[in-house]
């Protein structure tokens, strides 16, 4: 990658902008400055003080091919750029609907409320202090007249070239116009009894501000047509400095737009934006998946398109196959060719998504332990067609995403383990169909749980706690009042959550609080008013009342119980001690049948009641890591 850094004119880079030879990449979020910030930017111009550097890219490079479009306010039917503005948009916009054409520049207050509005300078005001020339640059109404009394009085009228010049106040579009000294010779004769001052006053404006104006330069860091896309990404999350964020999906949508060929074959060009709403459409459908995120499904399609190409590699017999992979400089080397071959695909294999979280009782997205996860889902999905519904290959599907969840595999970086995934867990879970041996995918090899881990599992900030949480439900419990099964049909009715089986103000009292008290060992699926109905008591008292309430006999209830892994006996006893050891017993052998290997039982006081300063604190696993890859606010504009 190559640059140079020369220095513009103002005048230059507005003739530019007009002409077309700069231009906006496609992918440039709208123009957005408000009036104060571009009042601003004037006012750094009249001091002289720099703005700062724009950042362009010479075009003419067939492999970074961004569909260009022209600044905001340029007129129609400008021909292909020279260089395309990567930094400055904000600034350059301002700049040209300010100084040029008719002045007028669409903006908004402070309040985001829409204006349209011309600047102003005010030539004896611009000859004095710092703070006088601050003041100097005014912001009027397009048609120049300010009101007050809710309009129905004039307070200053520079509607005409005349009415401006009476009142000193010069049109910054003036300023950079073809002829700034005719207006100024306008100016000093407006006012018969002060031409002499005024012509004092345009010799000194000529030199301190007119002057230093027209010749203002802004310093520029020009790269060459060798820069590649990856570099271009790289700029924006580095350098630009306005305050719109942006991601590759940006990058790709410009990418998209500029593809040649299929705007020969269209004779339209590709739209990524409108792609991502049918995307949109299937995700509003099935509320689980709704986070899915448009830069996970360009990684669930460049998973498929370079695994693709890795295995017509091995086909081939090639040494050094290309890489299965879902990094971020291969989702920007994804081509449109590779995007339309299979972006209906996973796009259709999303709706067996939701079905498939809705078998694992995962049914609201605050409680989907992983949102990366949607995206090898899908991709398997793809891979295997309709074999995953088969039940030994969904039996190993299942045992995977457990696998992932309990070992808590999916919240720090994940293309690498995608990557993985997408070669190596088709092929085992295909094999389950006729027996053949088959090596187990490393993120089924490589997981684990600990026993100790149940004790702080506190919150739904971890994915292994709304594991659990989900894998109750696959036990097809009842809720306690309600003769209602906990699933998909009655999980919103009830208000299911999750909930305290020995209430925290009950627990309080008897001085067992933190700890295992509040880790998902002590927590189950509830309705909401089960819960309200059982909060403060002892579960001692709040059974026979709930048997009362409920109509249900000891042995009925005592049998709802056991399907949520609870011993009845101990519960009524309300022996916390052995409450927790027994139940965390049973949630481990929940976990090993989850998982399809033993847990690690590391927990050696036989109590089942340890200090809660014995235990590590919980990880804030949230999902946080796989940002560093393909961040939806990489940069700003």
């Amino acid at each position: 990658m190559g640059f140079q850094t020369p220095q513009y004119k103002i005048t230059t880079l507005l003739a530019w902008a007009a002409q077309g030879k700069v231009q906006l990449p496609d992918f440039q979020r709208p123009y957005k400055w408000d009036d104060d910030r571009i009042r601003e930017l004037l006012v750094t111009i009249l001091r002289g003080h720099p703005m700062g550097v724009i950042m362009t890219l010479e075009t003419g490079n067939d492999q970074v091919r961004f569909k260009p479009k022209p600044l905001t306010g340029v007129d129609g039917g400008v021909g292909d750029p020279e260089y395309l503005l990567l930094d400055g948009q904000q600034r350059m916009t301002s700049m040209f609907q300010a100084l040029s054409g008719n002045g007028v520049v669409d903006t908004l207050d402070a309040r985001k409320k829409k204006l349209r509005r011309r600047y102003f300078i005010d030539i004896e005001k611009s000859l004095g202090s710092p703070a006088d020339q601050d003041e100097s640059v005014l912001s009027l109404p397009e048609d120049g007249k300010v009101k007050k009394n809710f309009d129905r009085e004039i307070v200053l009228d520079v509607s005409t070239t005349e009415l401006q010049q009476r009142h000193g106040l010069m049109p910054m579009v003036e300023v950079f116009g073809p002829n700034p000294m005719g207006w100024l010779f306008g100016y000093t004769s407006a006012v018969e009894e002060q031409r002499a001052e005024r012509q004092k006053h345009l010799e000194v404006f000529h030199q301190r501000v007119l002057n230093p104006m027209s010749n203002y330069e802004i310093p520029a860091i020009e790269l060459d047509r060798s820069t590649t896309k990856e570099a271009v990404a790289t700029v924006f999350e580095k350098v630009n400095t306005g305050g719109l964020a942006l991601d590759v999906f940006e990058l790709l949508t410009s990418t998209f737009a500029g593809d040649a060929s299929y705007y020969v074959k269209h004779g339209t060009d590709f739209r990524l934006a409108e792609d991502w709403a049918l995307t949109e459409a299937v995700l509003a459908k099935h509320p689980v998946i709704s986070g899915l995120r448009r830069t996970d499904f360009l990684q669930a399609v460049t998973l498929l398109a370079t695994h693709q190409r890795h295995t017509d590699d091995i086909d081939a017999g090639k040494k050094r196959p290309a890489a299965t992979s879902a990094r971020r400089e291969d989702v920007l080397r994804l081509s449109l060719d590779d995007y339309l071959a299979w972006a209906d695909q996973v796009r259709a294999a999303l709706a067996w998504v939701a079905g498939f979280f809705r078998e694992q009782h995962i049914h609201a997205p605050s409680f989907l332990p992983y949102r990366t996860q949607i995206v090898p889902l899908a991709v398997l999905r793809v891979l295997l067609g309709e074999d995953i519904d088969a039940h030994p290959v969904l039996a190993r599907v299942r045992q995977w995403y457990w696998c992932g969840v309990l070992g808590e595999l999916y919240g720090g970086s994940i293309e690498t383990r995608f990557a993985r995934d997408v070669e190596q867990v088709p092929a085992w879970a295909r094999a389950a169909l006729d027996g053949a041996p088959a090596e187990e995918p490393y993120s089924v090899s490589g997981a684990g749980f600990r026993e100790s881990r149940l004790h702080s599992l506190h919150t739904r900030n971890s994915a292994a706690y709304k594991g659990l949480y989900a894998l109750l439900m696959t036990n097809h419990v009842k809720d306690w009042q309600y003769d209602k099964q906990i699933d998909f049909a009655s999980y919103s009715d009830l208000q299911v959550d999750i909930h305290h089986i020995f209430p925290t103000a009950y627990a309080s009292r008897q001085g067992f609080v933190g700890g295992v008290q509040d880790s998902i060992v002590n927590k189950t699926p509830l309705a909401k008013k089960t819960n309200i109905f059982l909060s403060g008591r002892s579960p001692a008292d709040y059974l026979p009342a709930l048997e009362s309430k409920a109509g249900l006999t000891t042995e009925a209830l005592d049998d709802i119980l056991r399907v949520h892994l609870i011993d009845p006996e101990l519960l009524r006893k309300a022996d916390f001690e052995s409450f927790i050891r027994a139940r965390r017993g049973a949630l481990v052998d929940l976990v090993e049948k989850a998982m399809g290997k033993q847990v690690a039982r590391d927990v050696v006081d036989d109590s089942g009641a340890e200090d809660a300063d014995a235990f590590e604190p919980e990880p804030a696993d949230t999902e946080d890591g796989e940002d560093e890859y393909l961040s939806e606010s990489d940069t700003t504009l």
